[in-house]
């Protein structure tokens, strides 16, 4: 018998103590996407990493697939920095724009 993944996700972020609105906020999705990966079958390997840094919980024992064992018999979670794509948009966007900001004071003043 296959396993539910949306299932499995949902019971643990309902222990964890999270509400749908706060993993939608959390996810930059709205709560419809939620319920979506919810009731999905199978759920690709980027939202179950990305579920578990937002709820603190580490996947791997429930899907031992999507994680890669070392060989000290560890799991390597690094590809879940990999999940982070918009948030790293985010900052870049907002560095560029700090940027922009101080040099744009710096012309003020010397205009002055």
């Amino acid at each position: 018998m296959q396993k539910h993944h949306g299932q499995i996700v949902e019971i643990l972020v309902r222990k964890k103590g999270f509400s749908i609105t706060e993993l939608a906020q959390h996810s930059d999705v709205s709560r419809s996407v939620v319920y979506q990966w919810f009731n999905r079958k199978e759920l690709n390997a980027d939202i179950i990493h990305r579920i578990g840094r937002i709820v603190d919980h580490d996947f791997s024992n429930e899907f031992p697939e999507y994680f890669q064992k070392t060989n000290s018999g560890n799991y390597d979670t690094r590809n879940r920095e990999m999940m982070r794509p918009n948030q790293n948009r985010v900052n870049l966007w907002k560095d560029k724009y700090i940027v922009l900001l101080e040099q744009y004071i710096q012309l003020l003043s010397t205009e002055q």
